[in-house]
């Protein structure tokens, strides 16, 4: 179980039942697994920031993960620098506007699919190293996309 920082593994960070199901490799390299390791660090701020553990949905997705499960053509989940996250107790509206609140660097956080029956998560992107997180504030659910204000 490779440790990419204290409490999230590689594993834990590249799961998906839908490649299983398909047989698809899900491994990342090169730069998505140096973004994995990024990302980590910033999911161990927001696990600070809320005190208890985050289950992740979904971070890293292959090429060909990410088509299956039908994500955005340019989706920073590809690049390993997002994930999808639920805190157990915790309101996906509470969620983000915990960490719009806080000085935490999201390049983009999205409360998605909150009108859902699953209740829906928040998606969290980190910005490409080096470059200044834009702080996108969103909404995706039945209605479409919006800002989140």
């Amino acid at each position: 179980m490779s440790k990419l920082s204290e409490h999230f593994t590689l594993a834990e960070l590249t799961v998906s039942d839908t490649a299983k199901q398909k047989g698809l490799n899900n491994t990342p390299k090169g730069k998505a697994l140096e973004n994995l390791t990024r990302l980590a660090e910033f999911l161990e701020d927001v696990r600070a920031l809320f005190g208890k553990p985050i289950m992740i949905n979904s971070a890293y997705r292959g090429p060909e993960v990410n088509a299956a499960v039908g994500g955005a053509k340019k989706s920073d989940h590809m690049d390993g620098r997002a994930a999808d996250i639920r805190i157990k107790d915790v309101p996906v509206d509470q969620v983000v506007q915990a960490i719009i609140g806080s000085d935490l660097p999201y390049d983009k956080v999205i409360k998605e699919f909150a009108d859902s029956k699953s209740g829906g998560w928040t998606h969290l992107s980190i910005a490409e190293a080096g470059v200044t997180p834009r702080k996108i504030k969103l909404i995706i659910d039945s209605k479409g996309q919006r800002p989140y204000v």
